[in-house]
């Protein structure tokens, strides 16, 4: 067996099972789940109708770049998104079957093992992906920790100007994740340079999650992207790819749908290494994603609704724990001044509701785990089960 496997962590959700192994939550309450990032909005219709009128597509093999049409609708989001210059749908856009298969399959791609030592940079906290991707690939993960700040540009930011140069020497991919899991983090313009130029100065190659890139607050406004960045600064894409999917966007986590973007000499690569990996989109799937690809209302209105989850919920919550909206994304990132472990239990036994541990998204490094003392909420439910578990944790914690 692969020996790296041994390096693998259980993953935080079965960390969550083993916490309350042995505990009956309050059955006086209906069940509230806050723990995961899956989106609960409704699908659709216009995706569900072109998933259906297209699966006929399932009689034929789909091909690893997917078809033009999907390359082009996903070309085009991105030039208006970013308001940059279309990126060659040919040669620069990769469909993939969700982000999460493709940020690690993108390490098996990138590492190169015949140098000594390789190293993946992974902000601390993280999507555990990245770390199973380096380990995978016979990296090994240097964590930077994210934590709280007065200052609001260092606010749970990677500084990576604190990687020691040995490390930089050694470091062949650095994932960076804005709008940040689970802090909400946008990363600026100025951080954006800072990577930017360690990327020149050393060489590796920079994996830009941005799977939360449309979830945000204020209409007109959205986050900077890594690709925007770049050509902001009058950089083309070298050693920059972008992750980005519709589970969050629009509402289909199990239509298994993204896209990779960005330096064409890599997408090249990581095709090839996708043709033998065996992950071709579903023809189906294809035609559902160009539909959504090519409309924005029904995600203005998916916007809209975790606005008025925010707006209601956060100040609730500031009655009893430090937290605030965050930058965007669906998380609130809540430090809760008590042992995070004992937070979840006593919401879970007591007011049936399930949040995560932030130290089960974390590890400790440099000392400390950053995750600690703090609890992640999804906001995915509807707005009348975070109202209601706003309210049972004012009444259980005042």
């Amino acid at each position: 067996m692969n020996p790296h496997l041994q390096l693998l962590q259980p993953y935080p959700f079965q960390r969550l099972r083993d916490l309350f192994k042995g505990i009956t939550p309050n059955s006086a309450y209906s069940a509230i789940n806050l723990s995961i990032g899956e989106p609960k909005h409704a699908t659709p219709t216009l995706i569900q109708d072109a998933l259906v009128h297209n699966i006929a597509g399932l009689a034929n093999y789909p091909t690893t770049i997917g078809v033009l049409a999907l390359r082009e609708a996903i070309s085009n989001w991105i030039s208006r998104r970013y308001n940059i210059p279309a990126l060659n749908p040919e040669t620069a856009i990769l469909p993939v079957t969700g982000s999460r298969e493709a940020l690690f399959a993108f390490a098996q791609v990138v590492i190169d093992g015949s140098k000594a030592d390789p190293v993946v940079i992974s902000p601390n906290p993280f999507y555990q992906i990245y770390e199973g991707a380096a380990f995978l690939a016979g990296a090994t993960p240097y964590f930077l920790n994210t934590l709280p700040s007065e200052h609001a540009d260092q606010d749970h930011v990677m500084d990576i100007e604190s990687v020691p140069t040995d490390v930089l020497q050694r470091t062949q991919l650095t994932y960076v994740c804005s709008p940040g899991n689970p802090s909400g983090k946008v990363m600026t313009l100025a951080q954006w340079k800072t990577i930017f130029e360690l990327s020149d100065r050393y060489g590796f190659v920079i994996a830009a999650d941005e799977c939360y890139s449309e979830i945000y607050f204020e209409e007109g406004n959205p986050p900077l992207g890594a690709l925007q960045a770049a050509h902001l600064l009058g950089r083309d894409y070298k050693n920059l790819v972008v992750f980005s999917s519709l589970s969050k966007r629009s509402n289909v986590p199990g239509m298994r749908s993204g896209f990779v973007a960005g330096d064409e000499k890599i997408i090249a690569q990581f095709a090839l290494y996708r043709t033998y990996h065996g992950c071709a989109m579903n023809p189906a799937v294809q035609a559902a994603s160009i539909a959504a690809w090519n409309d924005e209302a029904h995600v203005i209105e998916n916007r809209r609704l975790y606005a008025e989850k925010f707006n209601t919920i956060t100040p609730m919550l500031n009655q009893i724990w430090a937290t605030k909206k965050p930058d965007a994304a669906f998380y609130l990132w809540v430090q809760t001044q008590q042992a995070d472990t004992e937070v979840a239990v006593t919401l879970y036994r007591d007011l049936n509701i399930t949040v995560l541990p932030g130290s089960f998204l974390a590890r400790e490094a440099h000392g400390i785990n950053p995750g600690q003392g703090f609890i992640r909420m999804a906001l995915v439910a509807s707005l009348d089960e975070c109202v209601e578990a706003g309210r049972r944790i004012q009444q259980a914690f005042k």
